[in-house]
């Protein structure tokens, strides 16, 4: 197993070598789970290139389908074409029809090239990977599709965006109006009760200490609970600085257009920030990033103002 630690826009990338067959179910041979961003497409297909050393990509396996974590998947297929890919259960219908709204790329202002798919990773099942079986565990919360991969005899978790070193994702079905708390709060016991040794989170570095980060993620979403408007405003900025990652900088009213066309933003602000006009709460969000550093006001060489990404 090798571990792809990838920067933002894209989601880590794991890598498992192919094995002889050995009567478990491993014969399938190399696989990848979840790959990326499109925008990192190209990077992301040189790395798992580099990685197999030759071995052909047998399987392509998605612990969700959010764009960061199955960009990929086309320019992966597109180069391996007998490849197969599995995703995390419902909603496999969804693509096959390819409905962007459903999938949350239209939601999001995201972007992800349409793939095909073999099948699902069913919960209660076991996935085989360079010899070894994995546990699929439904992981919802962040994602109420997303699941999660563990090896019992290393006690290796792949915890997708549903457990970071100092977190998790952005619950996601929150922005609808859908209760999702309680969804992350079981996940996280899931995970407790598993007792990883090892975590490969969907961002970020491998780690070591679950308990910590277990009480990280329990103190965090005790804080979004108690003021869901918090996760509200932190869903805005996280989608904003996202798109500025993917942009690096743009004019303030194409961002201001981009905003008024993106469907999770009009959920945000009529759920929860109404009081504000559109404009001023955008300017608001603007504010906290450049107040966090996350971003830079600059104005153009022909006086239009911008948003860097910083």
């Amino acid at each position: 197993m090798t571990v792809l630690e990838r920067g933002w826009l894209s989601a880590n990338n794991i890598v498992f070598a192919a094995r002889p067959g050995n009567g478990n179910g491993d014969s399938d041979g190399a696989a990848v789970v979840d790959t990326g961003y499109v925008v990192h497409a190209p990077q992301t297909l040189a790395l798992v290139e580099a990685t197999l050393q030759g071995q052909p990509l047998a399987r392509i396996l998605n612990t969700h389908l959010h764009s960061d974590h199955c960009g990929g998947n086309a320019a992966l297929q597109a180069a391996y074409p007998q490849v197969q890919t599995w995703i995390a259960p419902g909603q496999a219908a969804q693509v096959r029809a390819w409905d962007e709204a459903a999938l949350s790329y239209r939601p999001t202002g995201q972007e992800c090239p349409r793939f095909a798919i073999t099948g699902v990773l069913q919960p209660g099942s076991t996935v085989w990977l360079s010899g070894r079986g994995w546990q699929v565990h439904a992981a919802p919360g962040h994602d109420p599709h997303s699941v999660i991969l563990f090896e019992p005899e290393s006690r290796t978790l792949i915890s997708a965006d549903a457990l970071w070193e100092n977190g998790f994702g952005v619950v996601f079905p929150e922005i609808e109006g859908i209760a999702a708390f309680d969804e992350v709060a079981a996940t996280l016991d899931v995970i407790e009760r598993l007792q990883p040794l090892t975590v490969v989170p969907g961002h970020g570095s491998v780690f070591t200490d679950a308990g910590a980060a277990l009480a990280t993620a329990r103190r965090r979403l005790d804080g979004f609970v108690q003021s869901p408007g918090r996760h509200a405003s932190h869903a805005a900025k996280v989608l904003l600085k996202y798109k500025l990652l993917e942009w690096q900088s743009i004019p303030l009213p194409a961002l201001q257009d981009w905003v008024q066309a993106t469907p999770y933003f009009g959920l945000l602000h009529r759920r929860y920030f109404a009081e504000l006009s559109a404009r001023q709460w955008l300017d608001g969000l603007i504010d906290a990033l450049v107040a966090s550093g996350a971003a830079l006001r600059q104005t153009g060489a022909d006086g239009t103002p911008m948003l860097l990404n910083f």
